[in-house]
């Protein structure tokens, strides 16, 4: 059965999902059509989801040896033809970051899916957490741009995972989507859409006139097997893909490309939510599930009449710079809440000319919308 006529089936049906399986039905609804995996908690149910659905749609599904072969084999499904997923959690994410390197500079689009827990190490395995916030960005080596979502809620997990694959697509790039073991273990209705409502940007390929690895700022992909020419390698290389590791400005052309395509779609990647009070002193950056609770203490204060201002970080990578910094620059006080010890904090300081303060809590459990809306009272004494 193909994947439009399978899906076609359950628009418009109400679901009781997981996130992780919302996860897994946005990538079908974005025509994913191959998925490599090994299980790891809070990602399993992805996995689960994949392993019972796409085969449905004629998509392969694998499970690996490790989560090196696993985005490994989704690199080569790429450029085989395939749209390809994979999904993992702190230790797995640790190992996939030379070969999410190596998809940025052979400019191979995927989606990878980091269900955050405890760490460090094997840590806390089947709790959840926001840990990995830095990592997204700079786990992986050298001068490179990513680009990472955050969804607070079940349908938000399907509908990025829809936006991860258009990104990918459309920039010919990896792209991350940051959720976390709470986001993922949410159980909550969402309904299906058509097929038809959905849509994902289609994957230029080459006509052997146009080079694959430049000079075009996304230059189109070729496809083993269609008689194209094509040298693919990690190593500093030309435009035409054959390598040239001596050269300065053949490797400063190359990866200063790699980041300009990503960083002049900034404002196209740009997506934040707020909520401002014009009267507030206080405000209130988070992000996923921590982004739940802090909103709820937001409300919560404005009922006592504590004006606090809110805002959402959904792409986080590129860091929505000028929100934040315009956000600072208002409030007399920013709390940033998030479940760590303060990634997110750290990012945020440097946009900031206010202060800028953190609360959050590790550990596998969420803090309260009590606990919270306590600390942002004393803060605005």
């Amino acid at each position: 059965m193909s994947n439009q006529n399978f899906l076609a089936r359950y628009a418009g049906k109400r679901l009781f999902l997981l996130g992780d399986e919302a996860c897994a039905w946005g990538a079908l609804f974005a025509g994913c059509d191959f998925y490599a995996a090994y299980p790891i908690t809070p990602a399993s149910e992805i996995a689960e989801t994949m392993a019972q659905l796409l085969p449905q749609t004629g998509g392969v599904f694998v499970q690996m040896e490790d989560e090196i072969a696993s985005i490994a084999a989704c690199i080569g499904a790429v450029w085989a033809g395939a749209r390809a997923m994979t999904a993992t959690s702190g230790p797995g994410f640790s190992l996939m970051q030379e070969n999410l390197g190596y998809a940025v500079m052979t400019e191979t689009p995927l989606v990878v899916v980091d269900v955050q827990r405890s760490g460090p190490s094997t840590g806390q395995a089947t709790k959840g957490a926001q840990g990995d916030i830095l990592q997204a960005r700079w786990g992986t080596h050298g001068d490179h741009e990513i680009v990472a979502l955050c969804p607070w809620s079940v349908e938000e997990t399907f509908w990025l995972t829809v936006k991860a694959f258009d990104i990918a697509e459309r920039l010919r790039t990896p792209v991350v989507l940051l959720t976390d073991g709470e986001v993922g273990h949410f159980r909550e209705p969402i309904t299906l859409p058509h097929p038809k409502e959905v849509s994902v940007s289609e994957r230029r390929f080459t006509t052997n006139r146009e080079e694959v690895f430049g000079p075009q700022l996304v230059p189109p992909m070729a496809r083993f097997g269609d008689g194209s020419f094509t040298h693919i390698t990690g190593s500093t290389h030309k435009s035409n893909g054959l390598r040239d590791v001596e050269t300065q400005a053949v490797h400063q052309q190359l990866v200063e490309r790699l980041v300009r395509k990503i960083a002049s779609a900034r404002e196209q990647l740009r997506d934040i939510r707020t909520d401002i009070d014009e009267n507030a002193s206080v405000g209130v950056i988070s992000l996923g599930a921590a982004a739940r609770v802090a909103f709820g203490a937001v409300r919560k204060l404005r009922k006592s009449g504590l004006p606090v201002s809110f805002l959402r970080i959904l792409t986080l990578w590129p860091f929505p710079e000028r929100d934040v910094r315009d956000f600072c620059d208002r409030h007399r006080t920013v709390v940033v809440v998030e479940q760590n010890l303060g990634q997110l904090k750290r990012v945020v300081e440097r946009f900031s000319k206010n202060r800028v303060l953190h609360y959050g809590r590790i550990g596998g459990v969420l803090p309260s919308v009590d606990e919270v809306a306590q600390f942002l009272q004393e803060v605005a004494k």
